[in-house]
């Protein structure tokens, strides 16, 4: 038994020492991709498709065994169009991972500014919205009105924008508060925000196509969810019912945000943290995922 053991642990060196470098980065990228894919995939309607694809696998090897040749066949000719198909059917899932990878680090240290100049005076601007659209979101929620601000970061929304009136001005609360009055004209659409400046107003986002959200959230608050599936856009809500101030971020949406912890969110997101700021916890309200039997 003793020499069996020593026998199988010699088998195995002899093969760790036939790895090599490429074959340790081969590893890791296979897994990185695997990992990722089912990332992707998980809790989304791809997931039931993805199962949909391993059942009929396992058919087709199922029929190749027993050696049905007429269900081998047909299974054989649905692979060959299958590539086709799963870019058609997984054409949400495949663009939101194109737009992840193009959402690197490293892109978004590009698009920071080239220069110390342009950082201050995005840091400048981008302070300025942040309080301007937590400010807003407050006095919004105090009397009720609701709103719907879109703050733009990698993603660019220029066919969102093109459904709306592009304003260009400089964000305060007077200009949110007038966009959103109920007797505006502009103010049922999302007001996008690019570069720290109200950009448009009045345009129309897509909605979510999930089933596991709350029958009691209206058009405004599937609005947001659905475009923060489609972008890394942050999406600020605040519901004309309740005054409740949400928040939507790559497909979740969390609720019963203040000014303060609005403020505190929005900070961590866009601007730069120094060393004692890294430090500092973002603390959110009722992060969770509103579901179809959750309160408004």
């Amino acid at each position: 038994m003793w020499d069996g053991f020593l026998n199988g642990l010699n088998v195995l060196m002899s093969l760790l020492s036939l790895i090599r470098p490429k074959d340790i980065l081969d590893i890791v990228v296979i897994s990185f991709l695997i990992y990722n894919g089912i990332k992707l995939v998980r809790e989304t309607r791809a997931e039931q498709l993805v199962k949909g694809i391993f059942i009929i696998v396992l058919a087709f090897l199922f029929s190749s065994f027993l050696q049905l040749q007429m269900v081998t066949l047909l299974l054989r000719n649905f692979f060959q169009f299958g590539i086709l198909a799963l870019c058609v059917v997984f054409q949400p899932e495949l663009r939101r991972a194109l737009e992840q990878i193009g959402r690197s680090k490293i892109g978004k240290y590009w698009s920071f500014g080239s220069s110390e100049k342009n950082e201050e005076d995005y840091i400048k601007n981008m302070r300025r919205c942040i309080n301007a659209v937590a400010d807003s979101a407050n006095v919004l929620h105090e009397s009720k009105t609701g709103a719907l601000m879109v703050l733009e970061r990698q993603t660019k929304l220029g066919e969102i924008i093109d459904t709306g009136t592009v304003v260009n001005a400089i964000p305060s609360v007077m200009l949110i508060g007038n966009i959103f009055f109920n007797k505006a004209p502009l103010h049922d659409g999302a007001m996008i925000i690019r570069d720290g400046m109200v950009y448009a107003a009045g345009c129309i986002l897509p909605l979510t196509k999930s089933d596991d959200v709350s029958l009691d959230l209206g058009t405004r608050h599937r609005a947001a969810i659905g475009m923060s599936e489609n972008s890394d856009a942050i999406l600020v809500v605040v519901s004309e019912e309740t005054g409740t101030i949400s928040v939507a971020m790559n497909g979740v949406l969390t609720r019963n945000y203040t000014r303060e912890t609005l403020l505190r969110l929005l900070e961590n997101e866009f601007l730069p943290q120094s060393s004692e700021e890294g430090e500092r916890k973002l603390t959110r309200p009722s992060f969770r995922k509103v579901k179809k039997n959750g309160k408004k």
